[in-house]
C-alpha cells in the first residue's frame, strides 16, 4: 500500500513538474528575450519623413540618420501627434492624446515677460504660483516613460525641450523620472536658439554672449544675418552635454532622451552648411533651414561615433523619430496658412489639398502627403521612426506595422526588463524590432486634434483604412485606404458608409476619454 502510494505521489509530482515546465516554456516563447541595452531616443521637432534621405529627400543629404536605417529598421506606418505638446504627452505617458489631459498643457511665456521687464519678479512669482496650482495634476499612481527605466536601475537623462510643455519646473521634471536634465523649461523660449540661460538639475546656468530675453528669436521671414541672436547656440550646448553624459555613464545602463529643437523654426543657425552656402536656387531662409537639418544629422553622427569610442555601440539601441509632421519655416508658409495654391486659387479638402510636393516647398518636407503640422491628414501626423541595434535588429529592414508614440513606453519596458503598467494604450513593438512574430497589434491608432484648419482628428485602423474628421463644424468625414493611397487622394466614404459609421463611433468614444491607467485598482 505504501509502495502504491509512493508511485502515485511520484506520478503526481512528475505531472506537476511537466505542467510547470510547459507553462514556463510558453512564457519564454511569448516574450522576447533580450539583453538589457542602453537606450537612446532622438526626438526631432517638426521634422516630416520627407526631409530624410531614407524616406525620399532629394536636396538635403542626411547620411548619419540614413545609416541608422541602413543598419537597422525603418517604419513606414508610424504616427505621432499633430502638435508638439500632445505628441510629447503621448510619448511620455504611453496613452493616446485623446485621453483626458492629453491637450492640457500649461501656458508658456512667463519667463520671457519677466526677463524683458514687462512684469516684475514679484508679479512673475505670483503668476507662476497660480499656473502651478492650476496645471494639469499628476496622479500619485501615474507612471511616466523615464520611470520605467529608473525602476530597472537605468540612469535617465534628457537634453533639450524638457518634458511635454509648455512651461515646466524642476519638481515636475523630476516627477517625470529624470535623474539628470539640461534644457529649456519654457517652450516659448525654445523658439530662439540663443537663450541667456538654461536649466540643469534645478540650477540655472548662463550662456556666454546671449542677452536677448526672447532667446534670439528671428522673424518668420528668416532674413536676419547668419548667427543673429547671440553667441552660444543652444544645440551645441546640448550635444556637448550628451557626449559628456555618455562618457560618464559608460559603465552603467542608461536611457538618454534628446528632444531637440531642430529643425523647428523660426530659422536660425550659427553658420550655413557648406552644402548650401552658395546654392543659387535657395533663399537665405531655405539655406538656414537646410543647415539646421544638416546640424541635426551631424549631431546624430557625433552620438553614434561616441558610442563606438566608448565601446557601447553594440549594447545600445538608438531610436530616431519626430514629434509630428512637417512644418514650414521658409518658402510658401503664408500660402499654406491661407490655403492658397500656386495659381492663386483656394485649396480644398477634396481634389485640391495643399501638398509640399506641388506647392512651393523646395524640400518637399511632407513627401507628397497632404497637409502639415496641425493637420488631420498624413502630412500632419505621420512621422519617421528608425531603430538600430547591431546584432539584434536586422540591417536594412522595413516594417509597415501600425504603431505610434504611445507604443514607445511598453517597448522600453520590454527592453529594460520591466512590466508595462496596467491600462496603458501602447503595445510593445520589440518583437517586430527583433524580427519575431508581432502577436499583439493595434486594432486602431487614434490621433486627437483640436485644430481644424486642414482636417481634425483621425483614426487609423489595422486594415489600412483611415477616417479623417475633415470638417468638424459640418460633421464631414472622409475615408482613405492609406495602405494603397498614403497621399489621401481618393475619398472612399461613399463606397463604405458602414465602415465610416463604425470608425466614427470609435473616434467619438476615444475623444476626451478617461484614462484606464489611472483607474483605481480592483480588489
Amino acid at each position: 500500500m505504501n509502495k502504491a502510494f509512493n508511485v502515485n505521489r511520484y506520478k503526481i509530482c512528475l505531472s506537476i513538474a511537466v505542467f510547470l515546465l510547459v507553462a514556463v516554456s510558453k512564457q519564454i516563447q511569448a516574450a522576447p528575450t533580450v539583453d538589457r541595452p542602453n537606450v537612446i531616443l532622438i526626438f526631432a521637432d517638426d521634422l516630416g519623413p520627407g526631409l530624410l534621405g531614407c524616406y525620399g529627400q532629394q536636396v538635403i543629404r542626411t547620411p548619419n540618420i540614413d545609416r541608422l536605417a541602413t543598419e537597422g529598421i525603418r517604419f513606414t506606418n508610424y504616427y505621432g501627434g499633430v502638435y508638439c505638446a500632445p505628441s510629447r504627452w503621448t510619448l511620455l505617458t504611453g496613452m493616446h492624446d485623446g485621453r483626458v489631459g492629453g491637450w492640457s498643457q500649461t501656458r508658456p511665456g512667463l519667463p520671457i515677460q519677466r526677463d524683458s521687464g514687462r512684469i516684475t519678479q514679484q508679479e512673475y512669482e505670483r503668476r507662476f504660483a497660480a499656473l502651478k496650482a492650476n496645471a494639469n495634476p499628476i496622479a500619485e499612481n501615474e507612471v511616466f516613460l523615464a520611470q520605467i527605466a529608473q525602476r530597472a536601475g537605468f540612469e535617465t537623462a534628457q537634453f533639450g525641450k524638457l518634458d511635454r510643455g509648455f512651461l515646466t519646473w524642476h519638481q515636475r521634471v523630476k516627477r517625470f523620472g529624470w535623474d539628470f536634465y539640461e534644457g529649456y523649461f519654457d517652450h516659448q523660449r525654445c523658439h530662439g536658439f540663443y537663450p541667456p540661460y538654461l536649466w540643469r538639475n534645478g540650477q540655472r546656468f548662463e550662456l556666454p554672449g546671449n542677452t536677448r530675453a526672447d532667446c534670439g528669436k528671428t522673424s518668420e521671414k528668416g532674413d536676419e544675418p547668419i548667427g543673429y541672436g547671440g553667441q552660444t547656440y543652444s544645440q551645441n550646448v546640448f550635444i556637448e552635454g550628451i557626449v559628456k553624459f555618455i562618457r560618464q555613464n559608460r559603465d552603467r545602463p542608461f536611457f538618454l532622451y534628446h528632444p531637440t529643437q531642430l529643425p523647428h523654426g523660426p530659422v536660425s543657425i550659427p553658420e550655413l552648411h557648406p552644402d548650401f552656402a552658395d546654392a543659387p536656387n535657395l533663399s537665405l531662409a531655405e539655406k538656414k533651414y537646410a543647415s539646421m537639418v544638416k546640424m541635426l544629422d551631424d549631431h546624430v553622427g557625433r552620438i553614434m561615433n561616441e558610442l563606438k569610442i566608448q565601446g557601447l555601440d553594440e549594447n545600445t539601441i538608438v531610436f530616431f523619430t519626430s514629434d509630428n509632421g512637417h512644418e514650414l519655416y521658409y518658402g510658401p508658409k503664408d500660402d499654406y496658412r491661407a490655403q492658397r495654391l500656386p495659381d492663386g486659387k483656394p485649396a480644398n479638402l477634396t481634389d485640391r489639398k495643399w501638398r509640399t510636393s506641388r506647392h512651393g516647398d523646395v524640400f518637399n518636407g511632407a513627401g507628397g502627403r497632404a497637409g502639415l503640422k496641425r493637420s488631420g491628414y498624413q502630412g500632419g501626423m505621420q512621422c519617421p521612426m528608425i531603430a538600430r541595434w547591431p546584432g539584434k535588429i536586422a540591417a536594412g529592414t522595413e516594417t509597415s506595422l501600425l504603431s505610434s508614440h504611445y507604443d514607445f513606453l511598453p517597448t522600453l519596458a520590454d527592453l529594460v526588463g520591466q512590466s508595462t503598467p496596467a491600462g496603458k494604450d501602447g503595445i510593445s513593438f520589440l518583437p517586430t524590432l527583433l524580427g519575431q512574430e508581432q502577436t499583439e497589434r493595434h486594432d486602431h491608432i487614434f490621433v486627437f486634434n483640436r485644430f481644424a484648419a486642414m482636417g481634425s482628428s483621425a483614426l487609423i485602423a489595422n486594415d489600412g483604412f483611415k477616417l479623417v474628421e475633415a470638417r468638424r463644424d459640418q460633421g464631414v468625414f472622409q475615408l482613405y485606404n492609406i495602405g494603397e493611397d498614403n497621399e489621401e487622394r481618393f475619398d472612399l466614404a461613399s463606397r463604405y458608409p458602414d465602415k465610416v459609421q463604425r470608425m466614427k463611433k470609435i473616434m467619438q468614444q476615444e475623444s476626451n476619454s478617461p484614462r484606464p491607467d489611472l483607474a483605481p485598482a480592483q480588489p
